[in-house]
This record gives C-alpha cells, structure tokens and sequence, in this order.
C-alpha cells in the first residue's frame, strides 16, 4: 500500500500555524511515502512570505513534489512576473513540478498557471498545449499497469463560459488524461475538499481537491488529504484538526471561484462554516 498526504493552498503570509504544526506532526509520527502541494505556497509572493514556506516545507522529511499555484507568481513586479518568476522560490526548486514514483504509483506534475492570458482574471487556470503535451509524454513514458495520479493547482473541470471557464484547456486535458487511465486529477485551489467523478467523451475520471491550511477559509476549516493506494484503489480521507467526518468537509460541486460562498446555490460542504468576514489579504 501506498499513503500520501495531499495539501494545498498554505499562503504563507496568511498560514494557519496551528494548523501547519498539526499537520508537520502528522508527516513526523506517521511518515506518508510522500506529500504532495498542490500549490499557493506564498500569500502574494513576497520574499518573506517564500522564505518562510520553503523553510517549513524544506524540514519535512519526506519526498515532496510542489506545484505553483496563481498566488506565487509575482503580484507587484511585472518584470520578475515574466522574466524570472520562480526566482524566489529557488529554495525548493529542486522540488517543483518533480515527478515521483513510488513502487508502482507515479505521480506526474501539469502546470496550470500562467503569467498572463487573454482575459482579466489572471488567477483562474490555463493548460497549454505544451504543458499538456510535457504531461502526456511523461505519462505515456511509465511501465504499463502504473496507477498514475496527475497533480495541478486549478481544477481542470470548465465553469460557465469559455470566457471565464476556471481552467481554460481543462476540459480537453481531462479528456486527453482519461484516454490514458489515469486514476485521479489531485487540485487545490477552491480551499475546499473534493472527490468527484467528471465524464468525458474519453471516459470517466476522477478529480480529488484538498482544502487550504491556512487562515482564508472558505466553508470548511483547514485540511489535508490522506490517500491511501492498493492494487490501484484510492482511497480518501479528509483530516481536519477540528476532527469532522470526511463526508462532512467535502463539497459535491467545483465552484467557479475560490472565493467563500456569498449566494444561495454556490457549492459548499455539508458543514457550511463560511467566515463571517473574509479574513485580510495584505
């Protein structure tokens, strides 16, 4: 058997720290094969904040594969944003978009952020054809009968329009990773947890969300995800230090934003504990 601890969405410069003490401990007793981050490593990709972040995640003792997500591009420096974007990451370079296998499961990296699209809101997801393409090839490179787990930081799942899908390309990526079994999509991003099922003309797939640990809570409080892997079987376990049921913190859509529920009929989990007042983003 397999077990991996899947977060996402730290934001350090606005971290849970009981939170992320709780969950240093989890890895130290129990040392999961591997953690995977599915990005929003940093608040607003300020120095501190990645210095901070790549101190906590470099202590962890075990492999680590990192994504970046839309809030660790640079906000306040265009230049750094096109030129040099991961430059204040470099403490973890090592780990970022690194692909791992682990007896028979391999998890394969796909970048979905990007430092600028055609359409204002640039913290929504983009899967371009190269990086598709980057995904594809390393999947179709694995030994036959690998149970293969995708990591992203946006959900690749389409919202309204095309215009302001959540993750332009998603659609086409779930279908081009369907056609090649792949047994789960792992996303942040929406700070609440998921496991759904998404059908494409390629086939079914299933997708799987962790939630945040960190203070922007949306309708659940801070969580990681626990799979456990045999024979090719997922297992999923949602763990809070709050201790609510896994069915309790997962919602049963993808909203179209990662903002807290503020309308009647927006996705929330069963325990629908949305804050009161969005905690500060500076």
């Amino acid at each position: 058997m397999t077990r991996l601890f899947h977060i996402s969405d730290l934001h350090f410069g606005l971290e849970d720290r009981t939170a992320l003490a709780w969950f240093t401990d989890c890895v130290r007793r129990e040392q999961p094969d591997a953690v995977l981050i599915t990005g929003d490593l940093t608040m607003r990709a300020r120095s501190h904040e990645f210095a901070a972040a790549c101190d906590w995640v470099g202590a962890l003792d075990v492999p680590v594969t990192v994504e970046v997500g839309n809030h660790d591009l640079p906000y306040f420096n265009p230049f750094e944003r096109f030129f040099d974007p991961y430059r204040r990451i470099r403490g973890i370079e090592r780990l970022v978009e690194r692909e791992l296998d682990l007896a028979g499961v391999a998890v394969v990296p796909l970048k979905t952020t990007a430092r600028a699209q055609w359409r204002l809101d640039w913290s929504k997801g983009w899967v371009t054809a190269r990086a598709l393409e980057k995904t594809l090839a390393a999947i179709d490179a694995l030994p036959r009968g690998s149970t293969v787990l995708v990591t992203a930081h946006h959900p690749l799942v389409e919202a309204g329009t095309k215009g302001r899908a959540l993750t332009r390309g998603g659609e086409r990526a779930l279908r081009e990773l369907a056609k090649r079994g792949v047994a789960a999509v792992l996303t942040g991003h929406v700070h609440d947890a998921f496991d759904l099922v998404a059908q494409t003309a390629s086939g079914p797939i299933r997708m799987i969300g962790a939630g945040t640990l960190s203070q922007r809570i949306r309708s659940t409080p801070p969580s990681f995800n626990e799979l456990r892997i045999k024979d090719g079987d997922i297992a999923v376990r949602v763990r809070n230090v709050e201790a609510v049921p896994t069915f309790d913190m997962q919602i049963d859509d993808v909203p179209p934003d990662a903002l807290p529920p503020r309308a009647p009929g927006e996705p929330v989990a069963p325990i629908d504990a949305v804050p009161p007042v969005d905690p500060p983003v500076h």
